[in-house]
């Protein structure tokens, strides 16, 4: 029997590392959410939130359930059984998103693209050019799919959208990009943003957040779909028992408050520079070993990769789930797999929450002697890549 020792790596793209001191705020015993002290706790989550979402006006809602939850939040508030949207293509997520509106009774149009690029804005405006009679009542834009990493420019397809001065609702799946990547909802115009608790918000899954604009919130007080516990209105009551359509998730909400004072320490935007210094890492280690011949970036485009999880196509004859296989028995690194038409090809290493560069470091080269076991073509300049990196862009010496 092999002992294991030491803490195993788990760099899947969600559920992400947990900080020790958000696993310390959960652990507590439930309390009375009615308490004055609960309820300035739970009353002071909305504008911190909000903060993160970078949203002004409108609301935050957070709801007990994943980002599949999200989703159907989402969509039921704003959008009635016969509505017409636009999804441009961004990879599994992008579809799943797409379906969960099906199964809600709407009609669901393709811009079709590539899960190797970014979807284009310009093809967005041209089509919205010819909806002349204005059927399509939302785009729906996953800012990052988390299967394939790409990576879409949100700001661009709002000016995609303003350019050819159509009233859609502008909806943006941000659970794999909020906390890490940029997002400016309010400033970007996204009239609704679906995020999740077990992404860059280095929270256990079991939370999902929905920002709404003003336009949003509009939108779902004239939409006629009966709904009941994604209901925003509802939400909206000055009871406290309404905010959270019944009793909260209150482990998860005192996590939740532990990590946005953490968001707040470290400063929003300290952290999108850590996130782009780390996958940046990742990538320069990739980009080494692609010159073996024998991996290669799901995302050719460097401008289009994302800055939390890296999507890498593996060598047909070892395929990603050997790899993964080895990696995880063999050197205690957990990396995700391929999903959807990407399954078979490709293997993906998350880097977004709680994470630093010896958790990149030894992640990194833990996959390089996997690789060289398996006897993949990679070289030796994965890890030295790396380290030229941070050391280059490390603090300078006091």
């Amino acid at each position: 029997m092999t002992l294991h020792r030491g803490h195993h790596f788990t760099q899947v793209p969600g559920p992400t590392n947990i900080p020790e001191r958000v696993l310390n705020a959960m652990n507590r015993q439930a309390v009375d959410f009615s308490r004055p002290d609960s309820l300035a706790m739970l009353e002071g989550l909305y504008p911190d939130l909000k903060s993160v979402f970078r949203i002004e006006a409108g609301q935050v809602f957070i709801y007990a359930a994943n980002g599949h939850g999200g989703w159907e939040a989402a969509i039921s508030n704003v959008l009635a059984p016969g509505d017409r949207v636009l999804v441009p293509e961004t990879g599994q997520f992008g579809r799943g998103w797409a379906e969960a509106a099906k199964a809600l009774g709407v009609e669901v149009e393709f811009l079709e693209g590539d899960w190797h690029r970014a979807p284009d804005p310009a093809a967005l405006a041209e089509r919205l050019e010819r909806d002349r009679e204005r059927a399509i009542k939302a785009v729906m834009l996953v800012q990052i799919d988390t299967a394939s990493s790409v990576n879409s420019d949100v700001a661009a397809f709002r000016a995609a959208l303003d350019a050819v001065g159509h009233p859609a609702l502008f909806m943006v799946d941000a659970i794999a990009a909020l906390g890490a990547v940029d997002l400016r909802q309010g400033e970007w115009g996204v009239d609704v943003a679906v995020a999740a608790s077990q992404k860059a918000l280095m929270l256990p899954p079991g939370l999902a957040f929905v920002g709404a604009s003003e336009k949003a919130l509009d939108a779902a007080r004239a939409n006629p779909r009966e709904r009941y516990y994604w209901d925003w209105t509802r939400r909206l009551e000055r009871e406290h028992y309404r905010w959270f359509c019944g009793t909260p998730a209150l482990q998860l909400i005192f996590g939740l408050r532990e990590v946005l004072d953490m968001i707040a320490e470290e400063g929003l935007e300290a952290g999108h520079r850590r996130h782009a210094r780390l996958a940046e890492a990742v990538r320069r280690a990739v980009a080494a070993w692609s010159e073996g011949g024998a991996l290669a970036f799901n995302v050719p485009e460097p401008v289009e990769r994302a800055n939390t999880v890296t999507t890498i196509r593996a060598p047909e004859a070892v395929g990603g789930e050997a790899i993964r296989r080895y990696c995880r028995d063999h050197f205690e690194v957990s990396l995700g797999g391929g999903l959807g038409r990407l399954s078979e090809t490709t293997f993906r290493i998350g880097h977004m929450g709680y994470l630093n560069p010896p958790m990149i470091l030894g992640t990194l080269g833990a996959l390089e002697a996997s690789l060289k076991a398996l006897n993949v073509p990679c070289g030796d300049g994965g890890l030295a890549a790396v380290t030229d990196w941070l050391a280059k862009t490390a603090p300078s010496p006091d």
